[in-house]
């Protein structure tokens, strides 16, 4: 007896990553890299776009249908990732949809074609979507559905995120006018390497669902619904906090743009230290735990943001916002583990449901912000991170409910 509660401790020492074997580790690895290529790409295109648009003399319009081009590309990711293994295998079908990103680069530095350009960044879409669909898949399977492992995942994603705009900066430098081809050609590299690693990899080539578990039944499930609630609010904050954050500071005149521009890159830097935190700490913690606190951090600090134009306070919200955001996403997925390990589905239409989240947000901010003006668009987001508590609160009552059946 004293034996096996000496094996049990020294199981809860060791990390997610020491107890996989050579074949596992070299799956995480090369995941890892990936998801910190998609970080930069991922997080690149709004600062590429301008100098997109002057090279190939774009209007307005035009630009911001780039970005939704993007968005729409993301979303049928989830459709398309979910379904495709299922008939080709997973790794033929993530090596095919991860190559997207690298023809899409390539067709926007080879032409201004509008229709192309369109397609383009609809290929970037796809790919970004796809693989974070197979990495956070992959994660949850090999690791046991770890919030640690998820959250490391979710931590090289925002040093990718971090590095986006200083890879920019760091090409138009050397390059000039034509920089931004350069970080383009950096990322088609990069993006090549991504597609090699995703072939080398030993997986089943098929995802097997249970006996009677096929299909969308999932959709059945009261615990996946809750987390999904969680997941597209959440996003839906986080990509308008993200997108407007710069524009409210210099519209409401608290701060120069420089400055605003510096916060949203503290903000980045606040995610990954808490990204990290989450994966060093997550597995001695309770999901719900977690999930209470850094949602309730979350909704405090933005209150925060918004009650003061002290820049000195602004920023301390911004680093608490940052460091509360950090760990919501891969724990929300850790819980919903088992549902994706059963359903090959699942996963798919839970980054579904959280994208339609980011898309519809920022759009409803936006016509808030022409209306009312641009403190009551930000407000709005107030109410989103309040229902992400909520659905927090009522998976921590499901989940009672639940043990006291069992």
């Amino acid at each position: 007896m004293k034996m096996k509660e000496e094996e049990n401790r020294d199981m809860q020492k060791e990390n997610f990553y020491t107890r996989l074997d050579k074949r596992e580790k070299f799956i995480l690895n090369a995941v890892f890299y990936v998801f910190f290529v998609n970080g930069i790409f991922a997080m690149i295109m709004g600062s590429l776009l301008p100098l997109i648009s002057r090279e190939y003399n774009l209007s307005d319009t035009m630009s911001g249908s780039l970005i939704s081009m993007h968005s729409l590309g993301n979303l049928i990711s989830g459709f398309v990732a979910g379904v495709l293994p299922l008939y080709i295998g997973r790794k033929r079908s993530i090596v095919m949809l991860s190559s997207f990103v690298t023809i899409g680069f390539i067709l926007m530095i080879i032409t201004g074609n509008p229709f192309i350009l369109l397609l383009a960044f609809l290929f970037t879409g796809i790919s970004r979507g796809s693989v974070s669909n197979f990495n956070n898949t992959m994660v949850n399977e090999v690791s046991d559905s770890s919030p640690s492992a998820l959250s490391f995942l979710h931590s090289v994603f925002a040093v990718g995120a971090i590095i986006a705009p200083i890879l920019v900066i760091f090409s138009t430098r050397i390059a000039g006018d034509n920089g931004w081809k350069l970080s383009a050609i950096i990322i088609i590299i990069m993006t090549s390497l991504s597609i090699f690693m995703f072939s080398r990899m030993d997986m089943k080539e098929k995802v097997k669902a249970k006996a009677g578990r096929k299909g969308y039944e999932f959709l059945k499930s009261e615990v996946f619904w809750i987390n999904a609630g969680i997941l597209f609010f959440y996003l839906a904050g986080e990509s308008t906090i993200n997108g407007w954050i710069v524009k409210y500071f210099v519209d409401a005149e608290i701060m120069t743009i420089g400055y605003a521009q510096l916060l949203a890159s503290i903000l980045w830097v606040a995610i990954l230290v808490g990204r990290i935190t989450v994966s060093v700490y997550g597995d001695r913690v309770r999901k719900d735990t977690i999930l209470i606190v850094t949602t309730s951090g979350t909704v405090l600090f933005y209150l925060l943001l918004l009650s003061t134009t002290n820049v000195t306070v602004i920023t301390i919200a911004i680093i608490g916002i940052g460091l509360s955001m950090a760990g919501i996403y891969p724990t929300t997925v850790s819980k919903v583990g088992k549902t994706i390990k059963d359903y090959p589905m699942a996963m798919g239409v839970l980054l579904v449901l959280g994208g339609v989240g980011a898309i519809v947000m920022p759009i409803l901010t936006g016509a808030l912000s022409d209306a009312l003006g641009i403190f009551a668009g930000m407000s709005a987001i107030v109410v989103v991170l309040i229902l992400m508590m909520t659905f927090v609160i009522l998976s921590i009552i499901q989940g009672k409910r639940e043990a006291k059946v069992s």
